[in-house]
């Protein structure tokens, strides 16, 4: 490894953001992630993603995703604009439902 190549990354919050929001808006393992979570104690739910009644087609509200992360739809808000970073457990966890790696969502300067 040659020290004297190597420099230091930074992380553009803004356009990682938007990386956020079109996860939010088009990814069906988050969507089907998202729906099972919020329908399937309700008993709304029967598990079985390709007949449900749901319509998988639509985006996830900030509401929804809020809930899933346990925070509040600003903090969703304040990621998806690059207004807060998000940390490391909340942006391995996101990537893990979208089935997406961290270097599929974040955008270094």
């Amino acid at each position: 490894m040659e020290v004297h190549n190597m420099a230091r990354k930074y992380i553009n919050w803004e356009k990682t953001g938007k990386n956020l929001q079109i996860l939010r808006a088009d990814n069906i393992s988050l969507r089907r992630y998202v729906c099972y979570e919020l329908n399937y104690d309700k008993g709304d739910c029967s598990g079985d993603c390709d007949n449900c009644k749901y319509d998988m087609d639509t985006n996830i509200s900030r509401t929804e995703l809020a809930k899933i992360f346990n925070v509040s739809d600003s903090v969703i808000f304040n990621w998806e604009n690059g207004i807060t970073p998000v940390d490391l457990e909340d942006m391995l966890f996101y990537c893990q439902l979208a089935e997406v790696t961290l270097d599929d969502i974040v955008v270094y300067d």
